[in-house]
């Protein structure tokens, strides 16, 4: 009839109501499913997890995110792959997984390992490098000492090297730390020689070198470094021969073990290094000496002496004349002959 509203009858708008209630409970009930999901995942990703150990766990260069969280799921340092990977993704941490060793402490979270795995330092290892080794002896050791990489392309002259614990992760750059080696020396040559006794008779930090390498290579006794220091500043200040056997030994065969003892015709025997022979310094150092040797050198202990000769028991005895110096090499005779 005119002037009647047109519209829908009353079943359909009954089925429309019915449809649009349906809708907005299956929505709700979606986002609360949702959000206790979101809740279960944040509390496996956030709790810790039941594992009892410290574990030093592997990432290899270029490995994916899904092979690391398979791994650490197989390994037992998780408890869920799949919430890992999430996580991982949500935190956009993705491409933030770098290679290297990590240590994992016992019952961390899965948020935990992820800052470890991305945020951490790598767990490191360690080298000696003893002190008075050439460097053909410490190319060898670094040669073979498990977990560094790669070839030494280059050495730097004798003597540059410091002789020290060094610490690299593993797959460290054998190269690498030759360079860190270096920069150590340079950096505690630099800091002596600013510190070192007046009236030295060495010109320059390179002379310094030299003297501290035949001081090592002289003693291992900590408390005769600045005596015997003192002993070859003396014999420069007197323009004496240093007469030091390592010398010798170095001429021969340039940071080799030298294996026997010195022969007599090999005291004489003239090269560049045989300071029985020449006077003054070799040219080069003949090893590489660490800090207390290096220190003792630039401050030596104030003496007389001018000689000194093994005691038989590690160390040396002194002396200031060459009648005393005698007396005491037949003494160390008789002592050697007696064992």
């Amino acid at each position: 009839m005119p002037g009647d509203t047109e519209g829908e009858p009353p079943q359909t708008k009954s089925k429309s109501a019915i449809f649009l209630t349906r809708l907005k409970t299956i929505l709700s009930a979606g986002i609360i499913t949702s959000f206790i999901l979101g809740v279960a995942i944040g509390a496996l990703f956030f709790l810790p997890f039941q594992n009892d150990k410290d574990t030093v766990f592997t990432i290899e260069t270029g490995s994916p995110l899904p092979l690391i969280a398979k791994r650490l799921k197989n390994e037992g340092l998780i408890s869920n792959q799949y919430v890992f990977r999430l996580g991982v993704i949500l935190f956009g941490n993705a491409a933030q997984l770098k290679a290297g060793e990590f240590s994992l402490s016992s019952r961390s979270s899965m948020y935990r390992v992820m800052h470890v795995l991305t945020e951490g330092k790598a767990v490191l290892h360690s080298v000696t490098i003893p002190e008075g080794l050439s460097n053909v002896q410490i190319h060898n050791l670094l040669a073979k000492t498990p977990l560094l990489i790669g070839d030494i392309t280059s050495m730097p002259p004798e003597g540059s090297l410091l002789p020290e614990t060094y610490y690299f992760p593993r797959g460290g750059s054998r190269d690498a730390l030759i360079l860190q080696m270096e920069k150590a020396m340079r950096q505690t040559l630099d800091q002596l020689w600013d510190n070192r006794a007046p009236n030295l008779p060495l010109q320059n930090q390179d002379e310094a070198l030299v003297l501290a390498s035949i001081v090592e290579k002289e003693t291992g006794v900590a408390a005769e470094r600045a005596l015997v220091a003192s002993v070859f500043i003396n014999r420069l200040n007197k323009n004496m021969r240093l007469q030091s056997d390592p010398t010798i030994i170095y001429g021969l065969k340039k940071g080799q073990v030298l294996g026997r003892p010195i022969r007599k015709s090999e005291i004489k025997k003239p090269t560049a290094y045989n300071t029985y022979v020449i006077r003054g310094l070799p040219p080069t150092p003949i090893a590489n000496p660490g800090r207390h040797a290096l220190a003792a050198t630039l401050n030596p202990a104030k003496t007389d002496y001018l000689y000194f000769v093994a005691d038989g028991t590690g160390g040396h005895v002194f002396a200031k004349t060459l009648s005393a110096h005698n007396k005491n090499v037949e003494n160390w005779r008789r002592m050697r002959s007696r064992q």
